[in-house]
């Protein structure tokens, strides 16, 4: 699995071992993703299938997302969320026409499948764990499904994992269990415009999404930090972020962006102000001011006012 013969490679560790965190060059590598020219190995993702006439409809009703007439060969992002309406699998899909492959975290698969298994009654559908037979490519803002292999057996230029990452964050897209918590609802992050479909009608948790919704005022929100560039350490994922010396979040992410420099994802509550003086693990801290200017369009969406 992975690139990791490649010249250059450095291995990614904790949850992205398996492929390469760069080549040599991080910041390049960013660059080049950036502007289109590299892709990214993300093999280790586990892919998970569905096959079946009944699996649109079926995926349709389980989850977040709008699904009973996915066109093919059209990426979408959906949710499993629990009865309370908390993130619990953060799923990236396509359909074929005849399957609908999907892509989730490292170490989540086997809690999902069973999951799916669990809800097919007597519906027309099987789910079947294909990680050996397809990979994961990621670009800047997007990914593909290739078979096992290819991305090795090519001449692309590669960018490791830890590019990826850098992107992500900047870009203030979440990932599960690193930037959310057991608590998170979809309201609180940009899940709610990419992975929920709010006029699609009833799924697991759809209540407490329509209601935060309707009043507009999740818990906590997903911020962006700038973090101070004079500190050669990053934040610990998990670390408190400080107010006047109270917790008012927690840090998931923390990178160093070739442009913006070092930068971090962290949930915090939703009262913090924009100008806060923030510290996290004895680093000086500064709000995204884009975080609460998304906040404020997904608020205006008319459609934010439907509850199901």
């Amino acid at each position: 699995m992975g690139m990791l013969d490649r010249h250059g490679a450095v291995p990614a560790l904790g949850r992205d071992a398996g492929v390469a965190e760069h080549y040599g060059d991080p910041y390049a590598e960013q660059r080049a993703l950036e502007a289109g020219r590299a892709v990214v190995d993300l093999s280790h993702r586990p892919v998970l299938e569905v096959r079946g006439p009944d699996r649109l409809t079926w995926l349709h009703d389980l989850t977040s997302q709008a699904l009973r007439d996915l066109a093919p060969g059209v990426p979408v992002e959906s949710l499993v969320l629990s009865p309370q309406g908390h993130v619990e699998h953060h799923l990236q899909l396509v359909d074929d026409g005849e399957a609908v492959r999907l892509h989730v975290e490292p170490g989540t698969a086997d809690a999902l499948r069973t999951w799916l298994d669990r809800m097919r009654f007597m519906l027309r559908v099987e789910v079947a764990d294909v990680s050996a037979d397809w990979d994961v490519v990621g670009t800047a803002a997007s990914w593909s499904l290739v078979p096992a292999g290819a991305l090795q057996a090519s001449d692309a230029e590669v960018a490791g994992v830890g590019a990826h990452e850098a992107l992500r964050v900047a870009a203030q897209r979440p990932r599960l269990g690193v930037d959310t918590d057991h608590r998170t609802i979809p309201n609180e992050t940009s899940w709610l415009t990419t992975a929920v479909h709010l006029d699609k009608g009833c799924y697991r948790g759809q209540e407490t999404v329509a209601r935060v919704a309707n009043l507009g005022r999740p818990p906590r929100r997903l911020a962006l930090l700038h973090l101070d560039g004079s500190d050669s350490e990053l934040p610990a994922q998990g670390a408190d972020v400080l107010l006047d010396g109270r917790a008012v979040g927690a840090v998931g992410t923390s990178v160093r962006h070739h442009e913006l420099g070092p930068i971090a994802l962290a949930m915090v509550k939703r009262q913090v102000p924009l100008d806060a003086a923030l510290s996290v693990d004895g680093i000086a801290a500064q709000l995204d001011d884009s975080a609460v200017e998304q906040e404020r369009a997904r608020a205006a969406r008319p459609e934010l006012m439907r509850f199901r």
